[in-house]
């Protein structure tokens, strides 16, 4: 128990790192106007033209950073400050979700993969914290092989779900890049400031993967120990 203990410390030590970084980059990157002086929901719906996607709704959501995208609805879900702002940071995370929207239209296979094994996850991702303690004898009953055994298959589903995370991201965002830049809507120190931008936000998924298969890892290893 003290060796997940440990992992799970480091890795939000580590999290909450990113996350604040994260949130100190787009902060700043909000007070820096773009040029074209287009919102974060005419860029979307510039790029979505551009790529000659009609079915996708652009609408307006709530909170910060929770925009997303949305493949069973078709819908780019951009929070305020995304959706009306007129920053290098909405410009980044506008195009960056209808990169997914790219994504969807060109069949991109991690993100159907993806989709395709989003149930499981989320039964799995409800369970396996209550799976974990008990397998690692947190409630003082004692563990078994078979609960270890059951805990891991639990955590590889969604070890899995975050490692295919990766390239959908990193995938939308380069996706984003190239047309910010093509288009002309952001070129120089504005493209640059979206890149850094969503690297930050890329690191995010990063860490959580990597969090992930430490775990499994660690996992793993006390049933070859028992």
């Amino acid at each position: 128990m003290l060796g997940y203990i440990i992992i799970a410390g480091v890795f939000s030590v580590i999290g909450m790192i990113i996350s604040g970084r994260l949130r100190s980059k787009f902060a700043h990157y909000s007070r820096v106007p773009i040029r074209s002086g287009m919102s974060g929901a005419e860029i979307a719906e510039t790029m979505l033209r551009h790529y000659n996607i009609r079915d996708v709704k652009i609408v307006e959501g709530q909170g910060f950073l929770t925009d997303h995208y949305n493949p069973m609805t078709k819908t780019v879900s951009l929070s305020s400050d995304v959706y009306n702002g007129r920053s290098v940071s909405a410009a980044a995370v506008a195009s960056h979700e209808c990169g997914h929207a790219v994504q969807h239209a060109n069949s991109y296979a991690m993100l159907r993969f993806r989709s395709a094994i989003v149930p499981i996850v989320n039964i799995a991702a409800g369970l396996q914290q209550y799976l974990l303690l008990f397998a690692l004898g947190a409630f003082g009953i004692g563990s078994s092989d078979l609960l270890l055994m059951i805990t891991i298959g639990v955590f590889s589903v969604t070890t899995l779900f975050s490692l295919v995370t990766l390239p959908v991201e990193f995938d939308a965002s380069r996706r984003a890049l190239a047309w910010l830049d093509q288009s002309g809507v952001a070129r120089g120190a504005e493209y640059d400031g979206a890149k850094d931008a969503l690297w930050w936000a890329a690191m995010t998924y990063v860490a959580a993967a990597l969090s992930a298969l430490v775990t499994l890892l660690y996992l793993l290893m006390r049933l070859n120990n028992d």
